[in-house]
């Protein structure tokens, strides 16, 4: 049985995998009485799946067009690799899945779309590995550690693919690419990896449109020794949107994350109330090596305005038996002995609406 590490008091998940209290008194009671397996020819047909992929064979598969070298030891750069899509017109990715080649090296992938009016990137070669240290454009540096592109996908380490019902998808105009960016580690073997991305396109335009936006705080100083330290991000949808799901994401000293949607407290002040009221959408308690998606079993729709808050806890002790070194401030960075707070979540708009245009608030 795959772990569940959602709190069951808080919000209820497509995906959880829990049994219930009856179905384990149900599978308890059958392993007592020694009942003999019933007729196979009984059974319903196994599931068939593209060999390799969780999801069904992929209408396209895009895989990095050259294999990136991993040495045995030492930092790894964050890799990026543009993947050209060639498409003549625009699709809707209904189904995606990332699938590494060397799974053991990848702590993370972000996919992103690159539409063909982007200037992101736009000095990088394509179809080739690079990090930003090997750019020689100003901009191009400053974007490989930022960029405002819509994602197609996020992959880590216990994470599943994306699989939006009928009426939404991902977009991807004609003429874009895929912009794949790697974290590799080492593992004492040098090695390469070539990883590769499977969509499933949806049969028609949707009329609603998926974006995957995120909260974060990269400004934090963790101290040593700390075995509960509180980082917190908070930000207000500028137009309305349907919560579907969320993806927390930190590393080796992580502990546990949470969502909430704030609301004002218009008594706020007056006879001891607080100023605001937190309403919990989802707690973790946090595991590096599971870092899973949560879909929400009922998708929340959230008015322009609303408050997002994400919450995320830290272990720098020497009771966390994966904490690298107890014994140092931890600040934000890109390494696994580093740390990160994204709070990646998911949600519905209409079709027409890019995340360009999702971020410009209406005027009043």
């Amino acid at each position: 049985m795959p772990p569940w590490f959602a709190d069951p008091a808080v919000g209820k998940f497509a995906n959880d995998p829990s049994l219930s209290t009856a179905e384990i008194a149900t599978l308890a009671a059958w392993s007592q009485t020694n009942v003999r397996a019933g007729d196979k020819a009984d059974a319903p047909a196994p599931h068939r799946w593209a060999e390799g992929w969780s999801i069904p064979k992929p209408d396209l598969i895009l895989l990095m067009p050259k294999a990136v070298p991993l040495p045995a030891s030492g930092d790894v750069e964050y890799t990026y690799e543009i993947v050209p899509t060639r498409f003549a017109e625009d699709r809707w990715v209904q189904m995606v899945e990332v699938l590494p080649r060397l799974r053991s090296n990848v702590h993370h992938a972000v996919v992103y779309i690159r539409p063909p009016d982007s200037h992101w990137l736009r000095h990088a070669p394509v179809g080739t590995p690079f990090t930003a240290s090997m750019l020689s454009d100003r901009d191009d540096r400053r974007g490989a550690h930022w960029t405002d592109s819509d994602i197609l996908l996020v992959y880590a380490p216990g994470s599943s693919p994306d699989e939006w019902p009928a009426d939404m998808a991902k977009f991807v105009p004609a003429g874009s690419d895929l912009v794949f960016q790697m974290h590799y580690t080492t593992n004492g073997r040098a090695a390469s990896d070539q990883t590769a991305v499977g969509l499933i396109f949806s049969k028609r335009p949707p009329p609603q449109r998926v974006l995957t936006l995120q909260l974060t705080n990269d400004h934090f100083v963790i101290p040593p020794g700390d075995s509960d330290f509180r980082v917190e991000a908070r930000g207000t949808l500028p137009n309305d949107a349907t919560l579907l799901g969320f993806m927390p994401h930190m590393h080796l000293r992580g502990k546990r994350f949470e969502y909430n949607i704030i609301h004002e407290n218009k008594n706020g002040g007056s006879d001891g109330k607080p100023p605001y009221e937190i309403e919990p959408l989802l707690r973790v308690n946090y595991h590096f090596h599971w870092q899973m998606s949560y879909r929400l079993a009922q998708p929340c729709f959230l008015k322009a305005g609303t408050e997002l808050q994400a919450v995320a806890w830290y272990d720098n002790s020497a009771k966390n038996p994966h904490n690298p070194d107890p014994g140092v401030e931890v600040r934000w960075g890109e390494q696994t002995y580093d740390e990160m707070m994204v709070g990646f979540f998911d949600v519905a708009v209409t079709a027409s609406m890019d995340k360009q245009r999702f971020f410009l608030r209406p005027k009043n």
